[in-house]
Protein backbone atom coordinates (compact mmCIF):
# COMPACT_ATOMS: atom_id res chain seq x y z
CA UNK A 1 0.00 0.00 0.00
CA UNK A 2 0.94 3.46 -1.16
CA UNK A 3 -0.01 6.15 1.10
CA UNK A 4 0.82 9.96 1.80
CA UNK A 5 -1.62 11.57 4.54
CA UNK A 6 -2.69 8.70 7.45
CA UNK A 7 -6.60 9.39 6.96
CA UNK A 8 -9.86 7.63 7.71
CA UNK A 9 -12.58 8.49 5.63
CA UNK A 10 -14.77 7.81 9.02
CA UNK A 11 -13.08 10.00 11.01
CA UNK A 12 -11.94 12.73 8.17
CA UNK A 13 -12.71 16.32 9.56
CA UNK A 14 -13.91 18.46 6.17
CA UNK A 15 -12.79 22.21 5.83
CA UNK A 16 -15.50 24.41 7.19
CA UNK A 17 -16.40 25.57 3.45
CA UNK A 18 -17.90 21.51 3.37
CA UNK A 19 -19.65 22.53 6.58
CA UNK A 20 -22.47 23.66 7.82
CA UNK A 21 -25.30 25.95 6.27
CA UNK A 22 -24.09 26.93 3.08
CA UNK A 23 -26.16 28.34 0.36
CA UNK A 24 -23.71 26.06 -2.24
CA UNK A 25 -22.49 23.01 -0.64
CA UNK A 26 -20.24 22.27 -3.64
CA UNK A 27 -18.60 24.47 -6.05
CA UNK A 28 -16.85 22.31 -8.77
CA UNK A 29 -14.64 19.23 -8.53
CA UNK A 30 -11.17 21.04 -9.12
CA UNK A 31 -11.99 23.91 -6.42
CA UNK A 32 -13.58 21.27 -3.65
CA UNK A 33 -10.66 18.47 -4.17
CA UNK A 34 -7.99 21.24 -4.00
CA UNK A 35 -9.94 22.86 -0.87
CA UNK A 36 -9.79 19.58 0.90
CA UNK A 37 -6.05 18.83 -0.13
CA UNK A 38 -5.00 22.26 0.94
CA UNK A 39 -6.46 21.54 4.19
CA UNK A 40 -5.40 18.51 4.89
CA UNK A 41 -1.82 19.64 4.00
CA UNK A 42 -1.87 21.74 7.03
CA UNK A 43 -3.12 25.41 5.24
CA UNK A 44 -5.72 27.14 5.42
CA UNK A 45 -7.34 27.21 1.31
CA UNK A 46 -9.12 30.38 2.11
CA UNK A 47 -6.48 32.40 2.17
CA UNK A 48 -6.00 31.23 -1.51
CA UNK A 49 -9.43 32.77 -2.92
CA UNK A 50 -8.68 36.06 -4.54
CA UNK A 51 -9.32 34.16 -7.43
CA UNK A 52 -12.87 33.88 -7.07
CA UNK A 53 -13.38 37.71 -7.90
CA UNK A 54 -12.33 37.24 -11.92
CA UNK A 55 -14.68 35.13 -12.63
CA UNK A 56 -16.18 36.77 -15.84
CA UNK A 57 -19.62 35.54 -18.30
CA UNK A 58 -17.19 34.03 -21.17
CA UNK A 59 -19.33 33.89 -24.68
CA UNK A 60 -21.82 31.44 -23.52
CA UNK A 61 -21.27 30.44 -19.64
CA UNK A 62 -19.63 31.61 -16.84
CA UNK A 63 -15.77 30.40 -16.24
CA UNK A 64 -15.19 27.63 -14.50
CA UNK A 65 -13.10 28.67 -11.71
CA UNK A 66 -10.00 26.85 -10.58
CA UNK A 67 -6.91 27.74 -8.51
CA UNK A 68 -4.36 29.16 -10.06
CA UNK A 69 -1.17 27.00 -9.85
CA UNK A 70 1.05 30.17 -9.16
CA UNK A 71 -0.54 31.11 -6.34
CA UNK A 72 -0.56 27.82 -4.52
CA UNK A 73 2.89 28.41 -4.76
CA UNK A 74 3.44 31.66 -3.54
CA UNK A 75 1.04 30.87 -0.65
CA UNK A 76 2.13 27.11 0.51
CA UNK A 77 4.92 25.99 -1.89
CA UNK A 78 2.58 23.39 -3.66
CA UNK A 79 3.48 22.56 -7.32
CA UNK A 80 1.04 21.26 -9.61
CA UNK A 81 2.68 19.83 -12.81
CA UNK A 82 0.75 17.82 -16.10
CA UNK A 83 2.01 14.48 -16.94
CA UNK A 84 1.43 12.21 -19.80
CA UNK A 85 -0.54 8.62 -18.54
CA UNK A 86 1.48 6.83 -20.79
CA UNK A 87 1.74 3.44 -19.19
CA UNK A 88 -1.02 1.78 -16.90
CA UNK A 89 -2.79 4.26 -14.26
CA UNK A 90 -2.67 2.81 -11.32
CA UNK A 91 1.22 2.03 -11.67
CA UNK A 92 1.41 5.78 -12.73
CA UNK A 93 -0.36 6.46 -9.88
CA UNK A 94 1.30 4.56 -7.35
CA UNK A 95 4.74 5.63 -8.02
CA UNK A 96 3.60 9.51 -7.52
CA UNK A 97 2.21 8.62 -4.45
CA UNK A 98 5.60 6.46 -3.65
CA UNK A 99 7.03 9.54 -4.36
CA UNK A 100 4.75 11.29 -2.11
CA UNK A 101 2.83 13.15 -4.35
CA UNK A 102 -0.77 13.17 -4.56
CA UNK A 103 -2.37 12.63 -8.18
CA UNK A 104 -4.90 15.05 -9.66
CA UNK A 105 -6.61 12.66 -11.74
CA UNK A 106 -10.45 12.93 -13.89
CA UNK A 107 -12.25 10.30 -13.09
CA UNK A 108 -16.12 9.05 -14.17
CA UNK A 109 -18.14 9.81 -11.14
CA UNK A 110 -20.70 6.87 -12.46
CA UNK A 111 -17.75 4.31 -10.57
CA UNK A 112 -16.95 6.62 -7.44
CA UNK A 113 -19.23 5.72 -4.73
CA UNK A 114 -19.44 8.42 -2.95
CA UNK A 115 -21.73 10.21 -5.88
CA UNK A 116 -24.41 7.46 -4.78
CA UNK A 117 -27.86 9.06 -5.88
CA UNK A 118 -26.72 11.48 -7.70
CA UNK A 119 -23.78 10.11 -10.78
CA UNK A 120 -23.10 6.47 -9.13
CA UNK A 121 -24.46 4.29 -11.36
CA UNK A 122 -26.51 6.68 -13.02
CA UNK A 123 -24.60 9.16 -15.23
CA UNK A 124 -21.04 9.31 -16.41
CA UNK A 125 -19.95 12.65 -15.54
CA UNK A 126 -16.46 13.55 -15.82
CA UNK A 127 -14.67 14.67 -12.29
CA UNK A 128 -11.81 15.10 -10.90
CA UNK A 129 -10.34 13.29 -7.49
CA UNK A 130 -6.98 13.66 -5.54
CA UNK A 131 -5.62 10.09 -4.99
CA UNK A 132 -3.55 10.10 -1.57
CA UNK A 133 -3.41 6.44 -1.35
CA UNK A 134 -3.48 3.19 -3.66
CA UNK A 135 -3.06 -0.30 -2.85
CA UNK A 136 -2.76 -1.87 -6.09
CA UNK A 137 -2.94 -5.38 -4.58
CA UNK A 138 -5.73 -5.23 -2.42
CA UNK A 139 -7.35 -2.97 -5.33
CA UNK A 140 -8.25 0.17 -2.57
CA UNK A 141 -7.90 3.53 -3.68
CA UNK A 142 -8.10 6.56 -0.92
CA UNK A 143 -9.45 9.86 -2.26
CA UNK A 144 -9.92 13.39 -2.07
CA UNK A 145 -13.37 14.46 -3.84
CA UNK A 146 -16.08 16.90 -3.90
CA UNK A 147 -16.61 17.38 0.27
CA UNK A 148 -14.81 14.99 1.91
CA UNK A 149 -12.51 12.04 1.66
CA UNK A 150 -13.70 8.81 0.57
CA UNK A 151 -12.17 5.51 0.01
CA UNK A 152 -13.38 2.85 -2.92
CA UNK A 153 -12.43 -1.04 -3.42
CA UNK A 154 -13.32 -4.46 -4.76
CA UNK A 155 -15.61 -3.69 -8.24
CA UNK A 156 -15.70 0.04 -8.11
CA UNK A 157 -11.86 -0.32 -8.45
CA UNK A 158 -11.76 -2.33 -11.23
CA UNK A 159 -14.48 0.20 -12.44
CA UNK A 160 -12.75 2.81 -11.98
CA UNK A 161 -9.74 1.69 -13.44
CA UNK A 162 -10.80 -0.41 -16.56
CA UNK A 163 -8.92 -3.64 -14.98
CA UNK A 164 -10.93 -5.39 -17.20
CA UNK A 165 -10.14 -3.27 -20.48
CA UNK A 166 -12.00 -0.44 -22.03
CA UNK A 167 -15.51 0.54 -22.36
CA UNK A 168 -14.62 1.44 -26.28
CA UNK A 169 -11.37 1.45 -28.27
CA UNK A 170 -11.81 5.56 -28.67
CA UNK A 171 -11.64 6.48 -24.44
CA UNK A 172 -8.90 9.38 -24.85
CA UNK A 173 -6.31 9.07 -21.98
CA UNK A 174 -7.57 10.67 -18.86
CA UNK A 175 -5.71 14.41 -17.79
CA UNK A 176 -3.84 13.94 -15.04
CA UNK A 177 -1.64 16.18 -12.41
CA UNK A 178 0.81 15.35 -9.64
CA UNK A 179 0.93 18.01 -6.70
CA UNK A 180 4.52 18.09 -5.76
CA UNK A 181 5.27 19.04 -2.00
CA UNK A 182 9.01 19.55 -2.08
CA UNK A 183 8.95 22.92 -1.13
CA UNK A 184 5.99 23.01 1.04
CA UNK A 185 6.16 26.00 3.48
CA UNK A 186 6.34 25.96 7.15
CA UNK A 187 2.32 26.76 7.80
CA UNK A 188 2.43 30.32 7.46
CA UNK A 189 -0.30 31.40 9.82
CA UNK A 190 -1.72 34.95 11.60
CA UNK A 191 -0.29 38.04 10.02
CA UNK A 192 2.39 36.06 7.43
CA UNK A 193 -0.46 34.22 6.01
CA UNK A 194 -3.28 37.91 6.02
CA UNK A 195 0.30 39.45 3.99
CA UNK A 196 0.42 37.06 1.78
CA UNK A 197 -2.83 36.57 0.46
CA UNK A 198 -3.54 40.41 0.77
CA UNK A 199 -0.77 40.86 -2.10
CA UNK A 200 -2.99 38.11 -4.09
CA UNK A 201 -6.03 40.24 -4.01
CA UNK A 202 -4.60 43.28 -5.17
CA UNK A 203 -2.73 41.24 -8.14
CA UNK A 204 -6.37 39.82 -8.63
CA UNK A 205 -8.39 43.05 -8.83
CA UNK A 206 -6.12 43.79 -11.25
CA UNK A 207 -7.54 40.82 -13.78
CA UNK A 208 -10.81 41.89 -13.04
CA UNK A 209 -13.96 41.81 -15.80
CA UNK A 210 -13.57 44.72 -17.91
CA UNK A 211 -17.28 45.46 -17.64
CA UNK A 212 -19.55 43.84 -15.51
CA UNK A 213 -20.61 40.33 -16.27
CA UNK A 214 -23.99 40.54 -15.40
CA UNK A 215 -24.88 42.82 -18.06
CA UNK A 216 -23.06 40.00 -20.29
CA UNK A 217 -24.77 37.11 -18.92
CA UNK A 218 -28.83 39.20 -19.24
CA UNK A 219 -28.19 39.60 -22.52
CA UNK A 220 -27.37 36.09 -23.82
CA UNK A 221 -29.77 34.61 -21.10
CA UNK A 222 -33.06 36.70 -22.58
CA UNK A 223 -31.78 34.24 -25.67
CA UNK A 224 -31.26 31.15 -23.82
CA UNK A 225 -34.59 30.69 -22.11
CA UNK A 226 -36.51 30.92 -25.34
CA UNK A 227 -34.90 27.76 -26.29
CA UNK A 228 -34.42 26.33 -22.98
CA UNK A 229 -38.28 26.15 -22.85
CA UNK A 230 -38.67 23.59 -25.14
CA UNK A 231 -35.93 21.66 -23.95
CA UNK A 232 -36.19 18.66 -21.30
CA UNK A 233 -35.05 18.90 -17.89
CA UNK A 234 -31.86 17.93 -17.85
CA UNK A 235 -31.02 20.30 -20.11
CA UNK A 236 -31.67 22.60 -17.44
CA UNK A 237 -29.78 21.02 -15.62
CA UNK A 238 -26.46 21.09 -17.89
CA UNK A 239 -27.71 25.05 -18.28
CA UNK A 240 -27.62 25.88 -14.16
CA UNK A 241 -24.63 23.98 -13.54
CA UNK A 242 -22.58 26.16 -16.68
CA UNK A 243 -24.05 29.40 -15.19
CA UNK A 244 -26.16 30.03 -11.97
CA UNK A 245 -24.36 27.29 -9.83
CA UNK A 246 -20.78 28.23 -10.88
CA UNK A 247 -21.04 32.18 -10.60
CA UNK A 248 -23.35 31.45 -7.53
CA UNK A 249 -20.83 28.97 -5.97
CA UNK A 250 -18.09 31.41 -6.82
CA UNK A 251 -19.06 34.83 -5.22
CA UNK A 252 -20.32 32.93 -2.14
CA UNK A 253 -16.37 31.95 -1.94
CA UNK A 254 -15.82 35.57 -2.41
CA UNK A 255 -18.09 35.88 0.52
CA UNK A 256 -15.91 33.81 2.51
CA UNK A 257 -12.70 34.80 1.81
CA UNK A 258 -13.97 38.39 2.42
CA UNK A 259 -15.23 37.37 5.98
CA UNK A 260 -12.47 35.59 6.81
CA UNK A 261 -10.30 38.70 6.09
CA UNK A 262 -12.34 40.66 8.40
CA UNK A 263 -11.81 37.79 11.11
CA UNK A 264 -7.84 38.41 10.38
CA UNK A 265 -8.32 42.32 11.26
CA UNK A 266 -8.92 44.01 7.77
CA UNK A 267 -11.87 46.74 8.01
CA UNK A 268 -14.65 48.55 6.00
CA UNK A 269 -15.49 44.89 4.12
CA UNK A 270 -18.95 44.60 5.39
CA UNK A 271 -20.86 46.22 2.79
CA UNK A 272 -18.90 44.31 0.26
CA UNK A 273 -19.36 41.18 1.95
CA UNK A 274 -23.18 41.63 2.06
CA UNK A 275 -23.48 42.31 -1.92
CA UNK A 276 -21.40 39.13 -2.85
CA UNK A 277 -23.51 37.09 -0.51
CA UNK A 278 -26.82 38.56 -1.87
CA UNK A 279 -25.88 37.26 -5.38
CA UNK A 280 -25.36 34.09 -4.18
CA UNK A 281 -28.86 33.71 -2.29
CA UNK A 282 -30.18 35.28 -5.13
CA UNK A 283 -28.46 33.07 -8.37
CA UNK A 284 -29.82 30.07 -5.92
CA UNK A 285 -33.35 31.43 -5.78
CA UNK A 286 -33.37 32.18 -9.45
CA UNK A 287 -31.95 28.93 -10.63
CA UNK A 288 -35.71 27.50 -8.57
CA UNK A 289 -37.57 29.92 -10.80
CA UNK A 290 -36.16 29.31 -14.08
CA UNK A 291 -36.86 24.88 -13.11
CA UNK A 292 -40.20 26.26 -12.53
CA UNK A 293 -40.64 28.60 -15.25
CA UNK A 294 -39.36 26.35 -17.95
CA UNK A 295 -41.57 23.32 -16.70
CA UNK A 296 -44.65 25.92 -16.98
CA UNK A 297 -43.63 27.24 -19.78
CA UNK A 298 -43.57 30.25 -18.40
CA UNK A 299 -41.98 33.67 -18.81
CA UNK A 300 -39.42 34.86 -16.27
CA UNK A 301 -38.44 38.08 -16.24
CA UNK A 302 -34.33 39.56 -15.51
CA UNK A 303 -34.89 41.80 -12.97
CA UNK A 304 -32.75 39.24 -10.30
CA UNK A 305 -30.05 39.67 -13.08
CA UNK A 306 -30.46 43.40 -12.80
CA UNK A 307 -29.69 42.87 -9.27
CA UNK A 308 -27.22 40.92 -8.93
CA UNK A 309 -25.02 43.10 -11.75
CA UNK A 310 -25.96 46.05 -9.33
CA UNK A 311 -24.45 43.89 -6.10
CA UNK A 312 -21.24 42.78 -8.32
CA UNK A 313 -20.73 46.33 -8.81
CA UNK A 314 -21.10 47.57 -5.06
CA UNK A 315 -18.82 44.76 -4.09
CA UNK A 316 -16.10 44.99 -6.73
CA UNK A 317 -16.31 48.92 -5.78
CA UNK A 318 -15.53 48.27 -2.50
CA UNK A 319 -12.63 45.75 -2.97
CA UNK A 320 -11.20 49.21 -5.53
CA UNK A 321 -11.65 51.44 -2.61
CA UNK A 322 -10.01 49.46 -0.20
CA UNK A 323 -6.96 47.86 -1.81
CA UNK A 324 -5.92 49.58 -5.22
Amino acid sequence: MSEILPLNPASYNRHAIHQGDRNWAETNCYVDVLIELIHSLGFEPIAALPFTLTIDYEVDQWGFFKFPHKDLYKLFGMEIQEFNPWRNLPELIEQQVLAGRPVLVEMDSFFLPDTHGMAYKIAHVKSTIAVNKIDRDQQVLGYFHNQGYYELSGEDYQAIFQINGLVHERMLPTYIEYVKLRHLHPTPTGEQLLIASVELLKEHLQLLPTQNPFAQFKEAFTQDFVWLQSQPIETFHLYSFSNLRQYGACFELVGTYLAWLQSQGEKDLQNAIDAFNRITVNAKTYQFQLARAMARKRELDTVAIDEMGRDWQTGIDELKRLYL
